[in-house]
């Protein structure tokens, strides 16, 4: 089995998410995130020889670390996808799935894909560099209310309608090509002490619309409910509040909106046990060691 470079990007909350899964030597699981392959490279560790795993990643760069083993396939596709490619190799059902949402280091750390404000280039922010609108053509083309909905929805910005209007007057003299473009514009609405926060949460909005992570999720936990067998394991590591949120809700309930159905006694129906009720965190090593790790969550929870 081939040992990967962590340098692409550091799995967070690795043994606590790998040790949810149960994992059985002899059982099927997907690693619908797989980046780096830090997290595969652990689940194969505790696969035997009849074991199978599969790596979901729509990014070519995180194809070019697909793991030299047998017992693993690698999936060039978004985890929306996870329950027709399953079907495609002949899975009846999987014992396990493993998620670990949000954006790699390496995403951040590559200055040609558009994801950090540390650097400038050009306004990408594509997960899937081969379809899909670019953050600049959203910042270009949208209309200001649409614009305005996507940083207060997703970015959570209380000031988005005047950020909105403002961008849309800019893009009128001048399109908005680069990060450096951007940045000009939408710096004046903080100050200095607060600028990170800010312009995380905008960079944020712009990168859940370009790749559409909201829909992507809720798609990819329907059908890991539905590929998963009865005692199949689902961990997933959320980053922000709202991806944990619909994470939370449908764990406990098995709907994103968290009504609890229950039955004549009050026993409230779900779909999965939650296997650990309180939710884990990075310990104070591995955020010290992995800043990134710092608003990890992990839910754990059992299909039913």
């Amino acid at each position: 089995m081939e040992e990967k470079n962590e340098c692409y990007h550091v799995p967070v909350l690795l043994r606590p998410s790998v040790d949810g899964l149960a994992v059985h030597p002899e059982g099927v699981y997907a690693d619908v995130t797989f980046g780096g392959g830090g997290h595969s490279l652990e689940i194969l560790r505790r696969l035997g020889p009849g074991g199978k795993l599969y790596g979901f990643d729509q990014d070519a760069d995180a194809e070019r670390n697909s793991i030299a083993d047998p017992r693993f396939v690698f999936v060039r596709s978004n985890f929306r996808y996870l329950a027709n490619f399953l079907r495609y190799y002949g899975e009846s059902g999987v014992n396990g799935i493993l998620a670990d949402l949000g954006v790699s280091s390496h995403h951040f750390d590559d200055e040609t894909r558009g994801f950090s404000f540390r650097f400038d280039g050009a306004l990408d922010m594509r997960m899937n560099t081969r379809a899909g609108k670019t953050a600049a053509e959203i910042v270009n083309t949208y209309p200001e209310e649409q614009l305005a909905d996507v940083l207060y929805l997703y970015g959570e910005l209380r000031n988005a309608r005047k950020i909105a209007s403002v961008l849309v007057k800019a893009r009128a003299e001048k399109p908005v090509q680069t990060i450096g473009d951007f940045l000009e514009i939408v710096r004046p609405f903080t100050s200095r002490d607060k600028e990170k926060k800010f312009l995380a949460q905008v960079f944020q909005a712009l990168r859940i619309e370009v790749n559409n992570e909201l829909q992507a999720l809720k798609e990819m936990l329907r059908q890991a409910l539905a590929v998963l067998k009865p005692g199949g394991r689902l961990s997933v590591i959320t980053y922000h509040s709202l991806e944990d949120r619909l994470v939370k809700n449908f764990l406990k309930t098995g709907n994103f909106e968290g009504k609890a159905e229950q039955d004549f006694f009050g026993n409230v129906q779900s779909p999965f046990r939650l296997v650990n009720n309180k939710v884990i965190v990075p310990s104070a090593d591995e955020v010290a060691a992995n800043p990134r790790s710092r608003s990890a969550k992990l839910r754990i929870a059992e299909k039913i």
